[in-house]
């Protein structure tokens, strides 16, 4: 599969799998906010994946207001590469895993957060992929971070793509139950459209693979610090 989104004039397309290099000034969309400090916190329940509160907060305007906010230690997301990322359609990972949540099973990339304070976000993606696929990272490359719903939490999901693959072993959490699928990264791509994988860290790591990956794992990107 190449395609997917044209621009209908002959010029980039998605399956291209690089970016155009737009004409013109370009404009810096860095994102990464200040750290802000509530007026005030009410703990609402502390639990073993997110801390929920009601923090009194000052807005932009300088106003005042409540809002309900739920802090998340993050995780690490892996788009596992079985051939090359370079080859014409190379085949992936993905996991289909139960999710209570979604009232159902879902299909994902391998993820998970850190087990501890001191495991870098490069550690855990390395962890995760082994412990859900049983396949170890010959190679880790960053490709990017999502806030996944910054309306009412400060959860952030690295990105990472994997490479070099070789046979480790599965370690799954009790309340984990999936199986391991293998699969054209053209067919995720089709899957996505279709929307039949909805999971919004697996969308973005599956598009950023597709279109982008390539090109950024030649950059050498490094994750943040802890």
């Amino acid at each position: 599969m190449t395609g997917g989104w044209s621009g209908g004039d002959g010029g980039w397309a998605l399956g291209d799998r690089r970016p155009p290099d737009f004409a013109g000034p370009r404009r810096s969309f860095e994102t990464r906010p200040p750290v802000l400090e509530p007026l005030s916190r009410r703990p609402v329940h502390e639990g073993r994946i997110v801390n929920l509160s009601v923090d009194r907060v000052r807005f932009p305007d300088g106003s005042e207001g409540e809002l309900e906010f739920i802090r998340h230690r993050g995780a690490s997301a892996v788009v596992a590469f079985v051939d090359p990322p370079a080859s014409e359609d190379p085949r992936i990972l993905l996991v289909h895993q139960f999710r209570y949540a979604a009232g159902g099973d879902l299909y994902e990339v391998p993820a998970g957060m850190p087990d501890g304070p001191d495991e870098t976000w490069e550690a855990v993606a390395a962890r995760e992929l082994e412990e859900e696929t049983g396949y170890r990272a010959g190679e880790l490359f960053y490709l990017s971070r999502i806030y996944t719903t910054p309306g009412f939490t400060d959860e952030v999901i690295h990105l990472f793509a994997a490479t070099d693959l070789a046979r480790g072993s599965v370690a799954r959490d009790g309340d984990e139950f999936m199986e391991v699928l293998e699969l054209p990264l053209s067919e995720a791509v089709a899957a996505i459209r279709r929307g039949e994988i909805v999971d919004g860290k697996s969308v973005a790591a599956l598009l950023w693979a597709h279109a982008l990956a390539p090109g950024v794992m030649e950059e050498g990107r490094k994750p943040p610090p802890r």
